[in-house]
């Protein structure tokens, strides 16, 4: 368990992939995943086995406009603004989208979606609040997987929309 420098080729994943061919640096965190965090969730699972504070560790949730499905990335200590999700993307409203149909979308499981490297690639808003570190952990695209980046690389790699989409 803990901090892992990322070794290419070991644990890929198409979220690291993307990252990769990128040229993007990133770091790979690992730990082991127990179905006793459930209460609180996946990204609080991870930033609390990997000794981070929870404002650094983002979580990827994605929300259906009527018209599209759009990603929105958030700290694990708050939650998805809808409203603000919606306007930050000129949509009129937004609710979260089906379990299924996003793991569909993005070839993820559920615990284990990452902003980066979705099968279908889907607009993402990206909280403002990334923008005071130096590195933010998101999904590395599997449970017991996260991916410490830049969240300005974040956004260039992802041609993501930056806004205030948190709420505590």
């Amino acid at each position: 368990m803990g901090r892992k420098k990322h070794d290419k080729g070991k644990g890929s994943t198409p979220a690291t992939l993307q990252l990769e061919r990128a040229g993007v640096e990133f770091r790979l965190y690992e730990y082991e995943h127990s179905n006793d965090h459930m209460d609180d969730g996946y990204g609080v699972e991870a930033a609390e086995k990997l000794g981070f504070d929870r404002h650094q560790v983002y979580k990827t949730l994605l929300a259906d406009t009527g018209d599209e499905l759009v990603t929105g990335v958030v700290p694990v200590s708050g939650h998805l603004d809808m409203k603000a999700l919606a306007a930050a993307v000129g949509a009129k409203k937004a609710a979260m989208a089906d379990p299924k149909k996003a793991m569909r979308q993005t070839g993820y499981v559920v615990g284990g979606i990452s902003p980066l490297g979705q099968k279908t690639r889907h607009r993402t808003v990206l909280d403002e609040g990334a923008l005071e570190f130096g590195e933010i952990l998101v999904s590395g695209g599997k449970r017991g997987l996260s991916v410490g980046v830049d969240p300005r690389d974040l956004v260039s790699v992802l041609d993501a929309v930056v806004a205030p989409i948190a709420t505590w």
